[in-house]
């Protein structure tokens, strides 16, 4: 199978950032420490709210990073520019609601084409990848190929908040999602509450070229290090891969 790679997500070193001000603990400096553990790239959200990613933190990013800085952004003339100005090497658009304490499900990108296409169609003119994160149904990848849009990431926020027989539907919808997306064209990714517990099914699915992770990873690293989390993933991605 193909190498899977890892974006990973930065945003709550960001968090504990904001939660007393000031600069410590720095997200670039994580992001850093992501790459030296394996990380093939890296996420950040630039929330309208700025309640964690600062723009200064974007700017740094871009100039210092060796991997690619993956944006998550809203869909918003704001971000639009922001992203024009930053030339990070890929978009990822999502939605936001500012009442959120995280992203709570895929973009509607069927019923807001006619606002999506002409951010996606820029995005790309100027070079940057663009990837829609949309829930796994056919109506939202078949949305993202008529944009334009070359990358979605499939949420699988529902698959890590459920067990059982109902998570094992859901992976099944991942499974049938990231299949017909690359048979129409579609460069396939996934993400949203995935753990050393839970990712491996979805890593197991060979259409999916990359996850993001992102919380998970910061959290454990409070008990074993950032560098032991990220490279324990790697490895578990690995293993479902073998």
């Amino acid at each position: 199978m193909t190498h899977l790679r890892l974006g990973v997500n930065i945003d709550h070193v960001a968090t504990v950032r904001e939660a007393r001000g000031g600069a410590y603990p720095d997200p670039v400096r994580a992001a850093r420490l992501a790459e030296a553990a394996g990380a093939d790239g890296i996420t950040a959200h630039l929330r309208e709210d700025r309640r964690h990613i600062s723009d200064d933190d974007i700017n740094r990013l871009s100039r210092e990073l060796n991997i690619p800085l993956n944006l998550e952004m809203a869909a918003t003339d704001e971000m639009h520019i922001i992203a024009l100005n930053a030339k990070p090497r890929a978009a990822c658009i999502v939605p936001e609601k500012r009442e959120e304490i995280t992203t709570e499900g895929g973009l509607d990108a069927a019923r807001q084409h006619n606002h999506l296409s002409p951010i996606v169609r820029s995005l790309g003119a100027a070079g940057i990848r663009v990837s829609l994160f949309v829930e796994p149904a056919r109506d939202q990848l078949d949305a993202a190929k008529s944009l334009g849009a070359p990358v979605v990431e499939l949420h699988t926020g529902a698959y890590a908040n459920a067990s059982g027989a109902e998570q094992d539907r859901i992976l099944a919808r991942l499974t049938e999602a990231a299949a017909y997306g690359e048979s129409i064209g579609l460069e396939i990714h996934a993400g949203h509450g995935l753990t050393f517990d839970n990712v491996k099914p979805i890593a197991a699915i060979p259409q999916i070229r990359e996850l993001n992770i992102g919380h998970f990873l910061v959290g454990e690293a409070i008990f074993i290090g950032l560098d032991a989390s990220i490279r324990r993933m790697r490895a578990l991605m690995d293993e479902a891969r073998a």
